[in-house]
């Protein structure tokens, strides 16, 4: 099916930012796991995970739409310095998709793509309640219990 090539367009920019938050997420996992911070590893090297799947959805549906995936694009990613800025650095990542996310889906919207509009109401549905939200959480959780007990109790 010959898709509409602003959305060809527009998904190319999500897969542009789901891959640079795998990225992102791949590096913090790594130094999560090098500080011994085990519980923060295994959850943000999930949310790599998700993050390639997200990439992944947005892969098929281009070429479903006959559209050409761009794997080779990425946005600048930030790493953090320490354990909050990490954390805060993955949230304006979150911020950032879920922005963009509502752009395309209004767009998919304006053009009757509802079955793209659909896939794209998944991914936003985990990068708000999933993955923006958890990491809302530990930041809080670092607010309220200081930064030296939140990560002993990431070991």
């Amino acid at each position: 099916m010959k898709g509409d090539p602003k959305t060809i367009v527009l998904l190319n920019d999500l897969l542009a930012e789901e891959l640079s938050a795998a990225d992102q997420y791949f590096i913090h996992a790594e130094m999560y796991k090098d500080m011994g911070l085990h519980k923060l590893f295994e959850r943000i090297d999930h949310e790599r995970e998700d993050e390639l799947e997200h990439a992944r959805t947005l892969i098929a549906r281009t070429l479903f739409l006959q559209g050409r995936p761009d794997v080779a694009r990425r946005v600048p990613i930030q790493v953090g310095e320490d354990v909050p800025a990490m954390l805060q650095a993955d949230l304006e990542v979150e911020y950032r998709v879920g922005a963009l996310l509502k752009q395309v889906i209004a767009h998919c919207e304006s053009v009757r793509d509802y079955v793209t509009r659909d896939a794209l109401m998944v991914l936003l549905e985990e990068t708000e309640n999933d993955h923006a939200h958890w990491l809302e959480q530990q930041l809080k959780l670092i607010e309220l219990m200081g930064v030296e007990n939140y990560q002993q109790a990431q070991m």
